[in-house]
């Protein structure tokens, strides 16, 4: 049955995925089943999008009852489930401000990048290796050379600085620097942690020269390093934090949120999106964020991350050569560039993981993943590093 999906997609879909490897049908909370019957335990979630897993029935619910309510508007009218977001997401953020939504993460990054460019200042900074989106805008923050390269030239104004290399920020921030663009952990490099204190440095020096500090938590964000927001951790405040993935729980929103006197920033006529704030999106959000509390999600993805993390460095693999990351968005370093094979052969195996570049895996299951299924894949893993040697 595989065979003919391929065939299909191969016929009707653009090349830009090429033709995946697995044909999906069905999932239930952290297990999914392709088209031959074959269930995987799914540790990447949709790219840290799935926080509930598949088919929760909080955002099933959700969705039901609005989709039968009221199903789009525009951004001509208010309607309460955008509304009721955006507060709940000032109010996690224990911060005054406000909110425009859009449909993804790379959407949310471009109204910050035009919030950027009304600050009157024309450089914007961001990191080698940085992952902002594949729009033209936020593809111009992309550290990435292989993403960037055949769509030049880019917007100009952007220039990249290593991550984590605090004296090299520092040198780069001038009086001419609108903002500084930054992941508190990098996702699609595979779960990258900066060193302590880097945050908080980025803080001080932006801070001291006028820049905003924009913090790109597309991927952190919304409990998946067992925080609200992984910059809470590092006791930082930035002027704006760009949201989606885990939020919608699996619906298409992004999120940009001006803190402070940035919230102001944006007029009318400034920015727009037609989709952006869509209340069955909104009110699947709310879903997410309701159960993430009333659940104990927090706590729960810090204990089973730990559990990943010092199983991974307790087997002593000799292809380890060490864990990254937070909570359950987590990087296993590898000493040869093998991660396609790690992966392939963990797909095998019946689970799905993210060969995130050639010397790291990343994982970035649902938050619902249980101690049970993070031993089901500790278990499994020597055997799959193994056919990867």
């Amino acid at each position: 049955m595989t065979e003919a999906f391929d065939t299909r997609w191969q016929a009707a879909m653009m090349n830009n995925y090429g033709t995946p490897p697995l044909t999906l049908v069905r999932g239930s909370g952290a297990e999914v089943w392709d088209a031959d019957g074959r269930r995987y335990l799914d540790l990447l979630g949709g790219i840290a999008v799935n926080a509930l897993g598949h088919a929760h029935p909080a955002v099933v619910e959700a969705v039901t009852r609005q989709i039968s309510t009221l199903g789009h508007t525009s951004n001509l009218y208010i309607t309460e489930p955008p509304l009721a977001l955006a507060e709940r997401l000032l109010e996690l953020l224990d911060q005054p401000g406000r909110v425009v939504f859009g449909n993804s993460g790379a959407e949310a990054n471009e109204a910050a990048f035009k919030m950027a460019r009304l600050t009157g200042r024309p450089n914007i900074i961001a990191a080698e290796d940085a992952f902002h989106g594949r729009t033209m805008g936020a593809l111009a923050l992309t550290g990435q050379p292989p993403k960037r390269t055949p769509f030049e030239p880019m917007t100009p104004g952007v220039s990249h600085v290593p991550y984590g290399d605090v004296a090299a920020l520092d040198a780069a921030v001038d009086e001419h620097t609108a903002a500084v663009f930054l992941e508190p952990i990098m996702g699609e490099a595979g779960a990258v942690t900066p060193p302590p204190g880097y945050l908080a440095a980025a803080r001080e020096i932006t801070a001291s020269r006028g820049a905003l500090l924009v913090l790109d938590e597309v991927q952190t964000g919304i409990g998946r390093t067992g925080a609200w927001f992984a910059h809470q951790t590092a006791g930082v405040v930035p002027d704006v934090v760009t949201l989606a993935k885990g939020l919608g729980g699996g619906l298409p929103i992004g999120a940009c949120i001006g803190i402070g006197a940035a919230g102001a920033l944006l007029e009318p006529g400034h920015h727009g999106t037609t989709f952006g704030g869509n209340p069955v999106c909104a009110a699947a959000a709310l879903a997410v964020l309701d159960t993430i509390a009333s659940d104990g999600l927090l706590e729960h993805v810090n204990l089973v991350g730990k559990t990943i993390t010092t199983g991974v460095e307790a087997l002593g693999h000799p292809l380890v050569r060490g864990v990254d990351g937070a909570g359950l968005l987590i990087g296993i370093l590898l000493g040869e560039p093998v991660s396609a094979a790690v992966a392939a052969g963990a797909r095998d195996a019946g689970f799905l993981v993210n060969n995130a570049v050639p010397d790291r895996l990343r994982l970035a299951p649902p938050l619902v993943l249980t101690e049970a299924q993070a031993g089901e894949f500790l278990t499994a893993l020597p055997a799959i590093l193994d056919s990867a040697s």
